[in-house]
């Protein structure tokens, strides 16, 4: 792998970017990158998908559950997702840039750069140095190659080195190439959903680190069954993963989760009110649960209704 000093920096980060808070959510739910693809075998694929109709049942747009990486040839689109990206007259995703690869880049790198840094072993607790030190180990990296990396950023580079699949197969990303640029929104960007980390006391970009360090031996057999439950629209496994791992902490879930879904919630309304309906393409795990964007909407009066 690439030393993570000058160049090596911006080319790992353009990785991390581009899968963002997939990894740190755990809902990147990646596959073996080399792997010949799955949905061919076992149950056939459906991915959460929802209509979103008014109080009077006229229907205002769509809302899909995505994955920010695959392995090559998963089979995961299904007539109803054909149907629907067909007919949306908007496309509303998160990062609508995510094949400017050099800007994510440079994005990262300026949010996630701090000169002067404590090296990463010293900002772990005592009982993970030894997992921390192997799971450097495994991605040609040294502790003292962070020490300008801020923990947020060390974080999502960490959890790189055992992540699976590859964002150029990811949903957001095939459906953003069928869209016309104009006809594609966001709802963060890169810098906005990159500050959201840089944003976290210390304390908690500290707890970020040392939970991808702790779950790292875990992390393939976790995402593996983590991709199932979403190419199968497992909705309770789905639930589970969106509370627990980092999504137990309190704080780290109001701020990368909760707070995210309030935002987008009141965003989305907004887009509802429009003439031109929109498919709102984001990950799994703000949709799921009593605190998702399926809640929120229903919330407002809105009949939200599963489709398969």
């Amino acid at each position: 792998m690439i030393p993570l000093s000058g160049a090596g920096i911006v080319s790992r980060a353009r990785f991390a970017a581009a899968t963002l808070l997939a990894l740190v959510l755990a809902i990147a739910l990646a596959g073996c990158s080399d792997a010949s693809g799955e949905g061919a075998a076992g149950p056939p694929p459906s991915p959460l998908l929802y209509e979103i109709a008014s109080a009077d049942g006229a229907v205002e747009g769509w809302m899909l559950g995505t994955i920010h990486a695959l392995p090559p040839g998963t089979s995961w689109r299904t007539p109803a997702i054909g149907r629907v990206a067909d007919i949306a007259d908007i496309l509303v995703v998160e990062i609508a840039a995510l094949d400017d690869r050099r800007k994510l880049a440079a994005t990262f790198s300026a949010l996630g750069t701090t000169p002067g840094l404590r090296p990463l072993d010293q900002r772990v607790p005592a009982r993970l140095r030894a997992k921390l030190a192997a799971l450097l180990d495994r991605g040609d990296m040294e502790a003292n190659q962070f020490t300008s990396t801020e923990s947020w950023a060390a974080a999502l580079m960490l959890a790189q080195i055992d992540a699976e699949g590859d964002p150029e197969y990811g949903v957001d990303r095939a459906l953003i190439r069928e869209f016309p640029a104009n006809k594609v929104r966001e709802l963060e960007g890169a810098r906005g959903q990159l500050a959201i980390f840089d944003a976290l006391p210390e304390p908690e970009q500290r707890e970020l680190i040392a939970t991808v360090v702790a779950e790292s031996e875990s992390s393939r057999s976790r995402a593996r069954d983590l991709r199932r439950a979403w190419l199968t629209g497992d909705e309770a496994a789905l639930i589970d993963a969106a509370s627990t791992g980092i999504m137990a902490d309190a704080e780290l879930r109001e701020a990368l989760l909760l707070a995210r879904n309030r935002r987008w919630d009141a965003a989305i309304a907004k887009m509802l009110d429009q003439a031109e309906r929109p498919l709102i393409a984001v990950g799994t795990a703000h949709l799921v649960g009593a605190e998702g964007l399926v809640a929120l909407l229903e919330a407002r009066g809105y009949q939200v209704t599963r489709l398969r």
